[in-house]
């Protein structure tokens, strides 16, 4: 059996050395949660939590956000990568929000993932954060450090997902990405990983 209980026991402690999550630096409010996990793609944390905060200074709500124009949203969430992309998408999610969901962001799974952009890492993100509900989001670090850790042998995040849940005990899932994004952003990096200062290194297989 894995020892993802003792893994999970380290990290715990390990994480406080660094700064917390763009998501745990969000009010747990629902769409500010769902607006921030989209401006977070492919961007640094950082510049994460300083485009939320700028948006959100104009416009809490999808209905608050209709009525900025893409440019107000665009200058808002600058320099996130796609920033144009990206306030296309919040103004479309936002419109579907308040024409479909009466302005309040679904709580099931399915519904998250019929909004255009909402793939399932962060429609487990906003699961999880917003509404408190037992899910493993898997992104790119949770992928790469479950595989070097060798408690799974899997090929993508969705995969990753699955084979996770089979194991990890329920009490774990809201955590287990939070721990493991700072684990990889700090330490078990894609290229260059911190092994020898890593807290888990012993329990490693570093396979990917």
């Amino acid at each position: 059996m894995s020892n993802i209980d003792e893994i999970i026991r380290i990290l715990k402690k390990e994480v406080k050395k660094y700064e917390n999550t763009a998501m745990n630096q969000i009010e747990k409010d629902p769409y500010m949660i769902l607006i921030s996990c989209l401006i977070s793609l492919r961007t640094k944390d950082y510049v994460t939590i300083d485009a939320s905060k700028r948006l959100f200074s104009l416009a809490k709500t999808p209905k608050d956000v209709l009525n900025l124009s893409i440019q107000e949203i665009e200058n808002a969430i600058k320099p996130a990568n796609y920033y144009k992309t990206k306030a296309l998408r919040i103004k479309e999610i936002s419109k579907t929000i308040v024409e479909k969901y009466n302005g309040s962001v679904p709580s099931e799974f399915d519904e998250l993932i019929k909004l255009k952009g909402v793939g399932r890492k962060t429609a487990n993100i906003v699961l999880s954060h917003a509404f408190n509900k037992n899910v493993i989001a898997v992104d790119t670090h949770v992928h790469r450090i479950s595989n070097r850790l060798g408690l799974i042998r899997t090929k993508n995040p969705k995969e990753t997902e699955f084979e996770l849940k089979k194991f990890v005990p329920k009490k774990y899932w809201k955590i287990y990405n939070d721990l493991l994004v700072v684990w990889g952003q700090n330490v078990c990096k894609p290229k260059k990983p911190k092994c020898a200062s890593c807290a888990i290194s012993k329990y490693c297989k570093k396979i990917i």
